[in-house]
Parts: C-alpha cells; structure tokens; sequence
C-alpha cells in the first residue's frame, strides 16, 4: 500500500522506540503503555483503577496521543512500522483500522474477546476486517437530530416518528430558519457524505477488501445523487449559514442554538455544551434519530468512537488484552460517560441509572448506534476520505450532476496514482 510505504520509508527515524519496550519497574511488574485519546482523564482513571484490580500481574500508564485522528494515525502507524515494542494498548479511531490490520500491525484478538453480543451493532462493524474482530470496541458515537420543539411543532412534525431531510429542509425554509450542518473541508464532511449515502441504501466504496485497480465507488447510484442534490440544496439556500463552508461540529451547534436555530446534527457532547453555554433553549430542547433520506428507508447515522487494538510486537500481548477486557467492562464504559460525554459500545452500560440521568437521551443513543454504517472499512481510506473533500466542498457546488462522477473519477485516479491529492 502507497501510504504504507511512505510511512515505513519515514519509520527509521522512531526505530529507536522500537527497543524501547514495555518495561518492568524495579519491582518485577510489567508496565503496559496506553496510547489514548485526548480526553477530560477518564482514560487515565481507568487505567489507574484496571491497575488496582490486576493486583499486581500488571500495571498500566497511558501516554496521550496528538489531539487530531491524522495525527494519532500518523504517529502510530510509523512506530508500527518500525516494530516498536512499547505499542502495548492503542486507542485507534475507526477508519484507520484495517489500514494498521492488513499489514499485521495488531495482535489477533483472542477468542474470549471474540464474543460481541450486547455490543452496539455499529462498533463491531468499525472493530472488523475482513470478517474478523481485529480491535475490541470501547465507547461508541453517533449523531442524533437535535431539534428546537418549537420549530418542529409549528411545521406540523412528529417527532416521536421517522422524519426525512426533505422534511427539515422545508421546515426550517418555510421558517426562515437555519440547520446545522458541517459543511467544512475537513473529516466531518467525509462523515455526512457517507450517512447520506448509507441512509439512502447506497454505499461510499462497493468491495472494501479489493485492490486500487479494481475497487468501484457507489458514488453515482440514486444514493449518491441523492445525497448530493441534499448537500446541494442546504448550500446553495444558505440554509447552512454563511459559516457553511468552515463550519464544523463546534459552529454548528452555536448556529443551532442561535435565533435562527431548528435542525441540527451533531455527536452527543453538544446537550452538556448547550446546557452550560445556552440554558434558555434546553426546555426547547429534542433530540431524534438521524433523519432518514428516504422516508421507507431507516436511516445510517454516522457510526465514531474509539476501539482498542494491541500491537503486533508488544512484549506482553496477553497481558495487554487482560488489560483491554478490564477496560472495556460495561461498568467502567458507563463511568466513562458520565464523566467525559463518550457514550458506551456495549449495550448494558446505558441500563445504568447515573448514565440516563446526566443523558437523557442514552436509549436514542444506542438505537442510532445500532442502525449506524461506519465509513468505507478500507486501508485507502485516507485517500478516500480527502478525495471526498475536495470533491464536495464547497457545499454550494455540490450537485447530483456533475459531483458523484467527478468524485469517482478523482478518486480512482488517485487510488491507481494517476493523480495527486
């Protein structure tokens, strides 16, 4: 793989680390190092409280990964390349799985790991490669329909029922209202991209597992379109703002919760946000599953989250994965919750009475994330991903015409290296 190559030609530089290890404290017990995400702590107590409870067979210390996922994918997949034994546990985001799986980068997951029932339909989807479970999954995300009841209840919407984009678009147009939306050049546009073409029963990438030079895009089927002339329609109506090009997750949620606010879609963390930064809408405050494209069809909410792989060439592999069952237990998912906004995987953290206290809306959570479709599962995916933002941004030049071709054409250029990103 390209990418692949490129990191490993980068890998010399980190060898180093490679003999580096987990090491041994001077009283003889293995160190485990976690690479996690940046979070509020709750990694770190986590892992603080799985030390307690191994009694002494192992401890682990986590060390923090760069804030954004192309930076986290980047760091790990160099010291990977670079057989560094000190990559023991590694929060990874899900896209860029089977891009470490494939060339063997990750220890195969043993089989009391292996068992996925009560875990959220879309996490172990985003946890596979080729049929098989190569990470387990950790907490879970997804974006719900946060709408003003307001504004749904004026447009004659029942909420309590599937609604579909065409709906909230003329609800918030007969209102002169706006939509969150992100419509900036960056991965959250790649992320609604895909819900809309999972939501009209379409698919980003056809044959996940084929070579550059056979894969085929999904692009141009009525799924694609429709999800251009949806993105379209937002951007060329300023139904997205003037901030649509730029706005991400952020932006969104301070235009949903502005005068003009109606309709947004966004991941989880804005209810606490909105609580804090704008009370006077939480009374006005719903929340729903994605909206459908396609009133007959349920819709593919976007599927996020972290899910923990170990590396290949960690000294203390099963201690590792002892570790990563103490982690991903449903009580330490739903504490987790609580105290850093990351919903759960598994479907018995949100039976947890603190978790539906603090997040009302736990039990949309876990059915949007049982209905979610993760992005394309492929090792190009960075490919894919870019070439998808430079092909549907801005927003109000996407059109069902013209945009799916030109994507699918850019991208299999660029798959095959007959092109740049």
């Amino acid at each position: 793989m390209r990418n692949l190559k490129r990191i490993v030609a980068g890998a010399s530089a980190l060898a180093l680390a490679g003999t580096l290890g987990a090491c041994s404290a001077d009283d003889g017990v293995p160190t485990l190092t976690w690479y996690i995400n940046p979070d509020d702590g709750g990694q770190a107590e986590i892992a603080a409280s799985c030390t307690e409870a191994a009694d002494g067979a192992y401890r682990i210390e986590t060390s923090l990964l760069p804030r954004d996922a192309a930076s986290q994918r980047e760091q790990l997949a160099r010291r990977l390349a670079a057989s560094d034994r000190s990559l023991d546990i590694m929060s990874l985001d899900p896209p860029f799985i089977p891009e470490l799986a494939e060339p063997g980068f990750l220890a195969p997951v043993p089989d009391d790991l292996q068992n996925t029932d009560g875990i959220v339909e879309g996490a172990v989807q985003s946890a596979s490669w080729n049929g098989e479970l190569v990470t387990v999954p950790f907490w879970a995300n997804t974006q719900l329909l946060w709408y003003r009841k307001s504004v749904a209840e004026a447009a004659g919407l029942d909420m309590t029922q599937p609604v579909t984009w065409d709906q909230i678009i003329q609800a918030a147009e007969d209102q002169n209202k706006q939509l969150g939306v992100q419509g900036a050049l960056a991965e959250s546009l790649t992320v609604w991209i895909n819900a809309l073409v999972a939501s009209g029963g379409g698919k980003i990438l056809e044959d996940p597992e084929a070579k550059p030079d056979e894969m085929q895009l999904g692009l141009e089927s009525d799924a694609g379109k429709k999800a251009a002339e949806i993105i379209g329609r937002i951007g060329s109506s300023g139904l997205g703002g003037a901030g649509l090009p730029t706005a991400d997750e952020n932006a969104s949620m301070n235009l949903f919760q502005g005068d003009n606010g109606s309709f947004m879609v966004n991941w989880p963390f804005v209810y606490p946000a909105m609580q804090g930064a704008a009370p006077e809408i939480v009374d006005d405050l719903g929340w729903a599953v994605y909206p459908r494209v396609d009133a007959g069809t349920p819709a593919a909410p976007p599927v996020g989250g972290i899910n923990l792989g170990v590396g290949a060439y960690s000294e203390h592999v099963d201690l590792a994965w002892q570790a990563v069952q103490c982690i991903v237990t449903p009580e330490n998912q739903a504490q987790y919750f609580v105290t850093n906004g990351n919903p759960p995987s598994n479907l018995a953290a949100y039976d947890d009475a603190e978790v539906n206290e603090k997040f009302p809306m736990a039990s949309t959570i876990a059915e949007s994330l049982q209905l979610g479709a993760p992005r394309p599962q492929t090792p190009y995916y960075n490919e894919i991903s870019i070439g998808l933002q430079r092909t549907w941004h801005p927003p109000n030049a996407v059109t069902p015409d013209t945009t799916p071709q030109t994507s699918t054409d850019f991208i299999l250029a660029v798959l095959r290296g007959e092109r740049l990103l």
